[in-house]
């Protein structure tokens, strides 16, 4: 069919009226070219780019998925990670090093057997702010290698604004 694009091969022109709620500022005074960029960069590099629900084609704002970091254990929020164990404990040598105070086996064990999976929301605002909402778990690399139990719930802890921001260039191919 001649003519017919499909929306996410058009480039989005409206930006976002306002900063919505969970999102983080990653740049001030970007472009649209800035953004495009980074989406264009995500396509190449195999990632999922979707429109958002509920969104127009034309609105600046983007769902990325598909990027994995491995050997990310350096992420792991050991202080919340160490409270859901009081809860309900389940033995394993890492946990109770955890516990005991050291970080470092339960970290070897997610960098040999899991990754981080990053997913995020890119939009501009009105303002020409280059906006992100992330989303991380780490999830096994393959499913019942590791001798962690399978309910433990695995925090990542809060990145700055730097760190966010060289992920999303890294999961857009442009770092």
């Amino acid at each position: 069919m001649q003519g017919v694009t499909s929306p996410l091969a058009e480039r989005p022109t409206r930006p976002l009226p306002t900063k919505p709620a969970g999102h983080v500022e990653l740049a001030r005074y970007s472009s649209l070219a800035r953004f495009w960029s980074l989406l264009g960069g995500a396509a190449r590099s195999g990632r999922r780019v979707t429109l958002v629900r509920g969104d127009a084609p034309d609105v600046c704002r983007r769902r990325i998925g598909g990027y994995a970091l491995a050997g990310a254990g350096v992420f792991l929020d050991t202080a919340r990670t160490a409270a859901h164990l009081e809860d309900g404990f389940a033995p394993h040598s890492a946990l109770v090093a955890l516990l005991a105070g050291d970080p470092q086996p339960l970290r070897d064990e997610l960098n040999a057997h899991f990754e981080l999976r990053v997913d995020f929301t890119l939009a501009l605002t009105a303002r020409r702010d280059l906006i992100a909402r992330p989303e991380f778990r780490f999830v096994p690399i393959v499913a019942g290698l590791s001798s962690l139990p399978d309910d433990l719930l695995l925090d990542v802890r809060r990145l700055g604004r730097d760190e966010l921001h060289l992920l999303i260039q890294r999961a857009c191919g442009l770092a």
